[in-house]
């Protein structure tokens, strides 16, 4: 089970299939408790099938983070072989660059500084754009322009930035859920007809199909696994920024 516990079947939404949409969905850990549990009570449609060959500790993160950016990736509808971009290099985004690069973009990676540059290759990105040191719209715009770019980074300010840097008719896809605004210079969005759209995980047969296409093209996530006694320090560390970059509550760990 992922972020959504499983759709009604019964709202409007579910009746035209917007299943991720569905207005009486739990959402474990948040809504309903079982976030952090060896067993809890789901909706069946909330289940999604694992395949064998996935361990629990690699699948969990793909359940949330991994379908997160696979299915914003499938909204963005970009050309094969077009300059996609994905801004931070953290939970979402380390899975974002191996998911666009295993999709057949090319792929360009967004952080500040220049300490994730050798992660950004060897995860898959053609092309680092150090957002600390030059203006990324710019260099972005000198790559060609953007088709899409994945802001998994939540900062309403530096999202806002990009938008110059996508081609005509590009999109922006939010998945970083940042509680700043995100101001727009409007024109970027008027001339060349660009947007900024968001997109909310996934469904369950989304999942689905994210884990098959992760098992095919072994993309995995980075983890920390930590034994379930000590989930109150996982959750410190989450919070503070230092995990890397998913920690994963492991229930065979020995106390």
């Amino acid at each position: 089970m992922g972020f959504l516990g499983g759709h009604c079947g019964q709202c409007d939404f579910c009746r035209r299939g917007d299943f991720v949409n569905c207005t009486d969905q739990p959402q474990p850990g948040t809504t309903v408790d079982g976030g952090y549990a060896e067993i809890v009570y789901a909706r069946a449609s909330g289940l999604v099938r694992v395949p064998e060959a996935f361990d629990a500790l690699t699948a969990a993160p793909l359940l949330c983070a991994g379908v997160t950016v696979f299915n914003a990736l499938r909204v963005a509808q970009a050309p094969v072989n077009s300059l996609v971009a994905v801004q931070g290099i953290g939970g979402l985004g380390h899975l974002g660059v191996q998911y666009a690069k295993k999709m057949g973009y090319r792929v360009a990676a967004l952080a500040r500084g220049t300490e994730k540059a050798r992660l950004a290759s060897t995860l898959g990105a053609d092309h680092y754009i150090d957002s600390a040191a030059e203006d990324p719209a710019a260099a972005l715009t000198a790559l060609g322009g953007a088709t899409a770019i994945i802001a998994t980074a939540a900062n309403g300010a530096s999202m806002a930035g990009l938008v110059a840097g996508l081609q005509p008719r590009g999109k922006m896809i939010v998945v970083g859920a940042s509680p700043e605004p995100v101001p727009v210079h409007t024109p970027d969005l008027i001339f060349g007809g660009r947007s900024i759209i968001g997109s909310l995980t996934g469904s369950a047969i989304d999942n689905e199909d994210n884990l098959a296409f992760s098992l095919t093209h072994q993309i995995a996530p980075m983890i920390e696994p930590l034994p379930f006694h000590e989930a109150p320090r996982a959750y410190d560390r989450m919070m503070s920024g230092r995990a890397r970059f998913r920690v994963v509550l492991d229930f065979t760990l020995a106390q």
